[in-house]
């Protein structure tokens, strides 16, 4: 769709929709990462004019989801963050969502309208058994999860893969901080395979890699 996106003096978006799509299915592709809000806006945006444009339907294609990591309420006084984001996308008029690697598949059940979550391991997975297989000791494997967060993710990949499994206690004192606490799983001479579904700061997987070494 040939299609205009500005931004006012002040920052504020302006979208306009140069073509004609009535009676047409439209795909937006537009991650809501960071400048988030700033993202995040313009896909509302460009939801609203499409709809205002009488498009037979509109799927948003978000490869990252924003704000997905915040999925339940963990602490008092605190958003359900993820199931702000669905519910500001639907109302915006989006009849379907496509992203990939939620963070959590939990965050589906929240939404009103379909949400088809894509994950990347039917890509990688064969390159990795590729890699692995080339080298020595290609049956001393081993995926370490970094986290008890990410542990369901890494052991579908080590089931697949058909290697061992370790996982890393951390505690967290603070956001974007973690500490690692130990290890659970025996990881000694072997070929580590570290899995993590989102990297922030890097410091999750750095630790990770820092127990493993």
């Amino acid at each position: 769709v040939h299609s205009s996106i500005k931004k006012f003096s002040d920052g504020e978006i302006y979208i306009e929709v140069k073509e004609n799509i009535r009676g047409n299915s439209i795909f937006i592709v537009q991650s809501v990462s960071s400048p988030a809000n700033d993202n995040l806006m313009e896909l509302l945006l460009c939801i609203d004019a499409l709809k205002r444009s009488s498009a037979k339907n509109i799927t948003a294609v978000i490869p990252y989801f924003g704000y997905a990591r915040q999925d339940r309420k963990d602490e008092p006084r605190v958003p359900i963050s993820a199931k702000v984001m669905i519910d500001i996308i639907a109302a915006a008029g989006a009849d379907r969502i496509i992203t990939m690697d939620l963070h959590s598949t939990q965050i589906q059940g929240f939404s009103s309208i379909p949400i088809d979550n894509l994950y990347g391991s039917l890509v990688l997975m064969p390159e990795l058994q590729n890699y692995f297989n080339d080298l020595k000791d290609k049956n001393k494997r081993s995926v370490l999860s970094p986290d008890v967060g990410s542990n369901k993710l890494g052991q579908a990949y080590a089931k697949q893969l058909g290697f061992g499994f370790a996982v890393i206690d951390k505690r967290r004192g603070a956001h974007n901080k973690s500490e690692v606490a130990y290890l659970v799983g025996d990881i000694s001479s072997r070929h580590v395979l570290i899995i993590d579904d989102m990297v922030d700061t890097g410091g999750t997987i750095c630790n990770a890699a820092k127990v493993a070494k």
